[in-house]
């Protein structure tokens, strides 16, 4: 018989949680893997990203699309959404934003593979896609494709 995992550490999931002003205020939370061992994919998908141009303060908007094949350790989804949610606010570049998400994940759950495709609305009239990963995906694992369709404008 499996034991059931402890969740006594979590700050966040079933207490009231308010929306942190910045990302540096989020609390980002893990729990433990219940599948360790077996390889598979987790998506974690944001269509409605938004963040701040560091310069003009005019909102920025993107897709994000999260792929990760997770070890011991699996991202506690409401402590995401609120991290997620903390760049409404927040001033910086899609490549900054794009990396800090990636980093701050793979700080948290030193996955066996992640990978990061944000596709950013037109700034300027130029669609900026950023994407990164920690390296080759493992062979047998089933990944599919991000599949956002990149921006076309009225064409």
């Amino acid at each position: 018989m499996t034991q059931t995992p402890t969740y006594d550490h979590l700050t966040l999931l079933g207490h009231h949680a308010t929306q942190p002003l910045q990302p540096n205020d989020a609390i980002l939370e893990r729990v433990s893997n219940p599948a360790a061992g077996r390889s598979y994919l987790i998506r974690l998908t944001c269509p409605e990203f938004t963040s701040l141009c560091p310069l003009t303060g005019q909102p920025d908007f993107a897709h994000i699309m999260i792929d990760y094949i997770p070890k011991d350790w699996i991202v506690e989804s409401k402590s995401f959404k609120l991290l997620m949610g903390s760049y409404r606010n927040h001033g910086a570049f899609h490549e900054a934003c794009t990396m800090e998400i990636a980093e701050k994940l793979v700080t948290l759950m030193n996955p066996v593979w992640l990978r990061i495709g944000a596709y950013w609305y037109p700034r300027g009239g130029i669609p900026i896609d950023v994407f990164w990963q920690t390296g080759a995906p493992p062979s047998d694992v089933w990944i599919p494709g991000q599949d956002v369709p990149h921006y076309r404008g009225r064409g």
